[in-house]
This record gives C-alpha cells, sequence and structure tokens, in this order.
C-alpha cells in the first residue's frame, strides 16, 4: 500500500462519521501521489500524517436568550488546521448543518486555498449549528456575543482570523466584533468581512463571485475559448452566485439561472440582478417570487439548475449539490467548463466524469480563493490602518486570481497532468505548506 492511501485508510479510522472530511482529503490525497513520489522527503518527515491532523479543534458551548425568554443553547466550533504559512484564517459557518466534520473538512480545504493565494494566511475554520434564518436582531446579536465571549480567547490579528460565511454575513460579523472589542479592549483586524465604517474592505462583498469570474476567464482563454456570448447556468443566490452573475455579465456573458434552498428560476432573457439583489439582499425572500418582476421566468421547486443547456456550469450554493447524473447532463448539453464558487459543491464522482469527457474543470480551493484573497487584503490594511480604493483591491484581487490559476496550470503540466487543475491546484497548495512545515522542525 502506497504512503498516501495509507494515510487515507488511516484516517478514515481515526475520523469516523466525518465524510466530508474524508472526502476531501481523498480528493487532495490522491491527486499529490506524483509530487509525493517525487519527494521522499514529505514521507520521511510525516507530511501528510501532520497535514492531516488539526493543530487544534475547539468545541464550545453557546447559550443565549431567545425573544421570549427561553435559554437555547448551540454548539460552537473552530478548527485550527494549519499555521505553516501564517495565523490561521478563514469563515464562521452558521448553519444547522453545521459539525466538526464538516467544520473539519473547510478548514482542511482552507489550508491549500489560502496557500494558492500568496498570501501570509494558513487554514482554519470555524461555526455553529445555530441558524439565523427567522432570528430577530436581537436573537442574533444575543448568540453572536455569546458565541464570541468563548471564542476570543482563541483568536488575534495575528493568531487566528474569522471571517464571514454561510449565515455569517455584515450584521453577524459587527455583532462578534463589537463583543471581541468589548471584551479585549483591543480594536485591531481580528475579523474581516468588516463594515466600511469600522476597517473593511471595498470589494469583499463582490470578491469571491469576481474572483470566480477572473479564474474561469483565464482558464478558458487558456485552453482557446472566450467568456464573450456564453451561457451560463450559476446555483446559489448568496453573495458569491449575485456576484458571479455581475462580473460574468460585465464580461459579456449571459446567466440564465440561479438557486436558493427552496427552487430555482431560468431566465431565458438573462438573470436581472437589481431584482435578485432587492430580494435577496433587501428583502431576504426566496427566488419564488422573482416571477413578480420577470414574467417570462420560470420558477421550479427542488432542484434542476443543471438541466438547462449552457456553455459554463458555476456551482456557488454548497457542498455536493453537482452529482453524477448533473455531470451527466451538462457534458450531454455540450458545457465545456465547471469552476467551483462554493466549497467541494462537485462529488468526486461527477468531476471524474466530467474530465473524463474533457470539460475544464476549476475546483473550488483556486477558483473560489477570492473571498479569502480579498479578506487577507483586509488584514494588511487594517494593519497599516489605511483603506484601498474598490479599484485597488479589484485589481489585486484579478492579479491574485490569475496567479493562482498559472500556478495550478504550470503544477499540472510540471506532474505530467496537464489540463487536470484539481491535481495543479492541490499540488501547487500542498508544496508551499509542507516545505514550510520541513523548515520549521516537528511542530
Amino acid at each position: 500500500m502506497s504512503y498516501v492511501q495509507n494515510q487515507l485508510e488511516l484516517l478514515k479510522q481515526k475520523s469516523p462519521g466525518e465524510p466530508e472530511f474524508i472526502q476531501a482529503a481523498t480528493e487532495v490525497l490522491t491527486s499529490l501521489e506524483p509530487v509525493i513520489e517525487a519527494n521522499p522527503k514529505y514521507e520521511q518527515n510525516g507530511i501528510l500524517e501532520r497535514v492531516t491532523e488539526p493543530e487544534r479543534q475547539i468545541i464550545f458551548r453557546v447559550p443565549w436568550v431567545d425573544d421570549s425568554g427561553k435559554v437555547r443553547v448551540n454548539r460552537g466550533f473552530r478548527v485550527q488546521f494549519n499555521s505553516a504559512i501564517g495565523p490561521y484564517k478563514g469563515g464562521l459557518r452558521l448553519h444547522p448543518s453545521v459539525n466538526l466534520g464538516v467544520i473539519k473538512f473547510l478548514g482542511f480545504e482552507q489550508i491549500f486555498k489560502n496557500s494558492l493565494t500568496g498570501l501570509p494566511i494558513g487554514g482554519g475554520k470555524g461555526g455553529s449549528d445555530f441558524d439565523p434564518k427567522g432570528k430577530s436582531d436581537r436573537e442574533v446579536m444575543a448568540f453572536c456575543q455569546s458565541f464570541m465571549t468563548e471564542l476570543y480567547r482563541h483568536i488575534g490579528k495575528d493568531v487566528d482570523v474569522p471571517a464571514g460565511d454561510i449565515g455569517t454575513g455584515a450584521r453577524e460579523i459587527g455583532y462578534l466584533y463589537g463583543q471581541y472589542k468589548r471584551i479585549t479592549g483591543l480594536y485591531e483586524g481580528v475579523l474581516t468581512g468588516k463594515g466600511l465604517p469600522y476597517g473593511g474592505s471595498l470589494v469583499r462583498t463582490e470578491a469571491t463571485g469576481y474572483g470566480l469570474l477572473y479564474f474561469t476567464k483565464a482558464m478558458l482563454e487558456k485552453n482557446g475559448h472566450s467568456i464573450q456570448g456564453k451561457t451560463v447556468v450559476i446555483s446559489g443566490a448568496g453573495n458569491v452566485a449575485i456576484y458571479a452573475a455581475e462580473k460574468a455579465a460585465q464580461l459579456g456573458a449571459k446567466v440564465v439561472t440561479l438557486s436558493d434552498s427552496t427552487g430555482w428560476v431560468y431566465d431565458p432573457d438573462g438573470i436581472d440582478l437589481k431584482a435578485v439583489k432587492e430580494i435577496k439582499e433587501v428583502n431576504r425572500q426566496r427566488l419564488s417570487v422573482y416571477t413578480q418582476y420577470r414574467p417570462n421566468a420560470q420558477y421550479h421547486q427542488g432542484r434542476g439548475v443543471w438541466s438547462i443547456p449552457c456553455d459554463i456550469a458555476l456551482p456557488c450554493a454548497t457542498q455536493n449539490e453537482l452529482l453524477p447524473e448533473d455531470a451527466k447532463q451538462l457534458i450531454e448539453n455540450g458545457c465545456i467548463a465547471v469552476a467551483e464558487g462554493a466549497n467541494m459543491p462537485t462529488t468526486i464522482e461527477a468531476t471524474q466524469m466530467l474530465q473524463q469527457a474533457g470539460v475544464l474543470f476549476a475546483p473550488g480551493k483556486a477558483a473560489n480563493a477570492g473571498g479569502v484573497a480579498t479578506s487577507a487584503l483586509e488584514m494588511s490594511q487594517n494593519s497599516q490602518r489605511l483603506a484601498w480604493s474598490f479599484e485597488e483591491v479589484d485589481a489585486k484581487l484579478k492579479g491574485i486570481m490569475e496567479n493562482i490559476f498559472a500556478n495550478a496550470d504550470a503544477a499540472a503540466q510540471t506532474y505530467g497532468h496537464a489540463k487536470n487543475y484539481v491535481v495543479g491546484a492541490n499540488i501547487a497548495g500542498f508544496v508551499k505548506v509542507a516545505d514550510a512545515m520541513l523548515a520549521q522542525g516537528v511542530v
């Protein structure tokens, strides 16, 4: 049994009941076989054992009082996975599906995503099984203050810098930051995704979606395609999906779908982003009301985005949303590229089907790194007590995403897997972290 396979078997034994983490580790480790074989030092120094074991896993209770006066208790998590190249960096996810396995999968992915940005940030992730949907502002504040009352002792601007994620937007970040400042007395860049009046960065809201399109455009052009005039299907209706759609339209493509947790819309004339922003960002409604704005659009309950013929598919909702049967439909409909805007939204089987059919495939750890890259730029601005313009931050983001593609492309070619950007991204992200770990000794 190879070193990689041996480590995967050990992980399965050590982490039962954590399928998302095992899936992420399997996807990464199996693609590292060429670089592991070419560099025996990684096995000799136990790099795979160390990089798959979090440096620290923190689990805590989060008691809070709801509007009826009843005490509620949620579970909080922070997994500080790897700090070889910088302080831990990764979002806080607030969603009922959150458990330790989900947070470990996200934190593990974050190691390599952060490495790919070229910026000095390590990998971490956190969150809670609290659901902000349907909660009043006061209830969300009560939860966030209780959550930070425990978390504050484990984070800091040079230790661990959390950010937003699913369920954690500007409102939640504000409450978390206020409580951190109240407890510690420190006004520092300990969270990213902050509001502009208190240290936030321009472009952060748009960053993941914009970055996804900058990466996709670079990948298409490298392979002789243009994004101009292409039909795009997108899943999701949060920040990533909305601003991916916005940038796609700016680049000359036509986006025809979006989705949320209850259903999806198909607008053959192109998604009306002004309407979507009003529905989702202002009124916090379901996409089912979209047809009130665009009578020619169709609303469907459940799943179905991937059944619409397209040139480019951008899964931007959640993990494991693009299944083998979806990949089959995309291939049959002539899709030429799939780029992940969410974390691990495509199953391993679906990814393999797409690659074998010659569909260009951009993995999330590379394609959706724009969010964390801009978070790191926010950290830089906070450290320097500066605020850069929208154009400055956007230009830096574009350069980072184009560089990520170039590095993934080069690594794939170096190790004999040309055009396999999953292998390329994993190797490029891993080598930087592994070499830093070697240089720092057994820690």
